[in-house]
């Protein structure tokens, strides 16, 4: 089947225009789907998880040095490098094409500051080192080194892409449409079961205002994989995410609250903190078996099933306790 792969292109902007968009048309014309800052708003520390989401969604990372190292993020480094860094974390197979004499470059497109040169320099060494990388002088040259590598690297590390739907074998949909149904009619009958059934009584369980220990991971000095933990209370938790419920969101909407909430509790500094999966599951749990929330597997808007929370009754009442705003005056 005919594949379309979706391509990250990474670069410095302003100094970069003429040359983006020589190599997203190279793109277009290799029927690939390109994705770059072109389609964010202004970027900043905040959006950088929504850029970690489209890399998750690309097949492979295009990377173009010219000569500016670009805007520092608060850990020191540009963003340029940052979504590097994360494409090689998520073992995206990367292209990266650099300027052959950035010493050539004009002054209006290059580094000024030394401590930035200096920057780029060493970025240039990083992407360098244990890959093979193509140079470039003008943007004239960038389609068709693009077309070359990149074809190369489709040859050599087929990634997944994607495909229209109407040229999937119409037997194969089927097939896979009457499972599902099957599947929902199993899943169905078993949740009308656990609907009925009675709540399961658990011995000595956690109060409100008892601790646990969370933990995940964080961004921090341009890298990922710094630990941060935090010992909230099952009521300052259930707090963070309660105003929330209101509105049935899907698990891991809940769970994007917790994480940032759970992470400005925590003494560590830096962004984009992960909480560990195991324990989110516990405080699913936990929430669920204190009588607070209910979880419920059905529809999304698409179409899709996908786990949503709402709070119980009992749960209501606790948010309007710890959630509103109290009188400072006495009555009486």
């Amino acid at each position: 089947m005919d594949k379309r792969y979706q391509i990250f292109v990474s670069s410095t902007y302003a100094d970069l225009k003429d040359e983006r968009q020589r190599v997203i048309q190279a793109l277009m014309e290799m029927d690939c789907i390109p994705a770059g800052m072109e389609l964010f708003p202004a970027v900043d520390e905040e959006q950088f998880a929504f850029i970690k989401r489209v890399i998750d969604d690309c097949d492979y990372y295009l990377l173009v040095i010219g000569g500016r190292y670009g805007s520092l993020t608060s850990a020191g480094i540009s963003y340029t490098e940052q979504e590097y860094d994360y494409a090689v974390a998520k073992d995206l197979k990367v292209i990266a094409l650099l300027h052959q004499a950035p010493d050539d470059i004009p002054l209006g497109k290059s580094e000024r500051d030394p401590e930035l040169r200096a920057k780029l320099d060493k970025f240039r060494e990083k992407v360098s080192t244990g890959r093979l990388v193509r140079f470039w002088n003008s943007a004239n040259e960038l389609p068709g080194i693009v077309a070359l590598s990149l074809s190369k690297t489709i040859k050599t590390y087929p990634a997944r892409g994607w495909i229209r739907a109407d040229r999937i074998a119409k037997e194969e949909v089927l097939a896979e449409i009457n499972e599902l149904r099957k599947r929902n009619a199993a899943l169905s009958t078993e949740l009308a079961a656990l609907r009925t059934a009675p709540a399961a009584k658990v011995e000595n369980l956690a109060g409100l205002d008892e601790a646990i220990e969370v933990s995940g991971k964080h961004w921090s000095q341009g890298r990922s994989g710094y630990l941060w933990t935090a010992r909230p209370t099952w009521r300052q938790i259930f707090s963070i995410i309660s105003p929330y419920l209101v509105r049935h969101p899907a698990a891991s909407t809940v769970k994007g609250v917790l994480e940032k909430g759970l992470f400005k509790m925590s003494s560590a500094s830096g962004s984009s903190p992960d909480l560990e999966d195991q324990v989110f599951q516990t405080i699913s749990v936990q929430l669920k078996a204190l009588g607070l929330v209910n979880i419920q597997y059905t529809k999304n808007i698409a179409g899709g099933m996908d786990l949503f929370w709402s709070a119980t009754p009992s749960g209501e009442r606790l948010t309007l306790d710890l959630r509103t705003v109290k009188s400072a005056e006495k009555n009486g």
